[in-house]
C-alpha cells in the first residue's frame, strides 16, 4: 500500500489532503504539532481502513524535524507522496516583527520543505516512483507589503521549479500547489460553498492539486480568478521551465571524452572514455 506523508496536518488543507488520501487508499504520516487535532484527523482517516501513523512533531525545531527527515528518508517504510502543507505565519510587518517568529516562518515553510524534500528525493527516485506537494500561496506571487511570510511562498514556487526540472526521466514528480484564501476554520460559515471567487473549498482545492499532478503539471492554482491571474504571471516562468528541462536533459546525454569527443551516457551517469 502507498504511503503518504503529510505535514500541517491537525486541520485545514492538511486534514483535507489526509482524509483523500486516505479515501484513496494510502497509508497515512501525520504530522503536526496539535496532538488533538492530529489524533481527531488520524480517527477519521483510520475509518477508511488504512494505516495511520502519528507523528506529533513542531518543525520550527530542529530536533523534532531531523525526527521528521528520519521517517522520511527510511527506506524499510518508504514515503511515496510527501506533502508539504506545513506553515507558519508571523502576521506582522516585517519592520515590526520580532526576530523569533520571523525565524519560525524561515525554519517552517523554507528550512522544513528543503530538508524533508531532500530526505524523500534519494529513495523516490531509487524506486523510480514518488511525488512532492510544495503547498504554496498565491501570495508567493502577488505579496502583501512588508511580509515576509509571501516570500516564504515565493521560494517554495521557485524550489519547486528548480527541483521539479532535475527530475526528468526518474518517475519522481513535484507539484506547487498556490492556493488562494481558504474556507477553514473561523471562515468556513461565511457564506455557502462556491458563492465567492476569493473563497476556495479545501476538499476541492485537494482534488485539483492531485489531478493537476497525475497531469504531469509543476504547478496548480484552484480557482477561476486565482487562476486567472497565475496562468498570465506564468507564462515568462513557463518559458523558462521547459529551458530549464531542455538543459538537464542535454546536459545528461552529452558528455565529452578526453580527446574532445562527445559521448551518449544515460542522464546522470558518467562513462569513462
Amino acid at each position: 500500500m502507498p504511503t503518504a506523508l503529510v505535514t500541517g496536518a491537525s486541520r485545514g488543507l492538511g486534514a483535507a489532503f489526509a482524509q483523500r488520501l486516505a479515501r484513496d487508499g494510502l497509508d497515512l504520516v501525520l504530522v503536526a504539532r496539535d496532538t488533538v487535532g492530529l489524533q481527531r484527523v488520524a480517527s477519521e482517516a483510520a475509518r477508511r481502513g488504512v494505516s495511520v501513523e502519528v507523528l506529533a512533531a513542531d518543525l520550527a525545531d530542529a530536533t523534532d524535524r531531523a525526527a521528521v527527515e528520519r521517517r522520511v528518508a527510511d527506506p524499510h517504510r518508504p514515503v511515496d507522496l510527501l506533502v508539504n502543507n506545513a506553515s507558519f505565519e508571523c502576521g506582522v510587518d516585517f519592520r515590526t516583527a520580532a526576530a523569533a517568529p520571523l525565524q519560525t516562518e524561515i525554519d517552517v515553510n523554507v528550512t522544513a520543505v528543503m530538508m524533508l524534500t531532500h530526505a524523500a528525493l534519494p529513495g523516490m527516485i531509487e524506486r523510480g516512483q514518488g511525488w512532492v506537494i510544495n503547498v504554496a500561496s498565491f501570495a508567493g506571487y502577488l505579496s502583501a507589503s512588508g511580509s515576509a511570510h509571501s516570500a516564504t511562498k515565493a521560494w517554495m514556487l521557485a524550489f519547486t521549479d528548480t527541483v521539479e526540472a532535475s527530475l526528468s526521466g526518474t518517475g519522481v514528480r513535484m507539484i506547487a500547489l498556490v492556493p488562494g484564501r481558504l474556507r477553514t476554520g473561523k471562515h468556513r460559515d461565511l457564506e455557502p460553498v462556491g458563492t465567492s471567487l476569493m473563497w476556495l473549498d479545501p476538499a476541492a482545492v485537494v482534488d485539483a492539486c492531485l489531478s493537476d499532478l497525475a497531469r504531469g503539471r509543476t504547478v496548480c492554482t484552484p480557482g477561476l480568478l486565482y487562476g486567472a491571474v497565475v496562468r498570465t504571471l506564468e507564462t515568462p516562468r513557463r518559458t523558462l521551465r521547459t529551458l530549464a528541462r531542455l538543459a538537464g536533459h542535454r546536459r545528461g546525454y552529452m558528455r565529452q571524452d578526453a580527446r574532445g569527443h562527445e559521448l551518449e551516457t544515460p542522464a546522470g551517469r558518467e562513462q569513462a572514455p
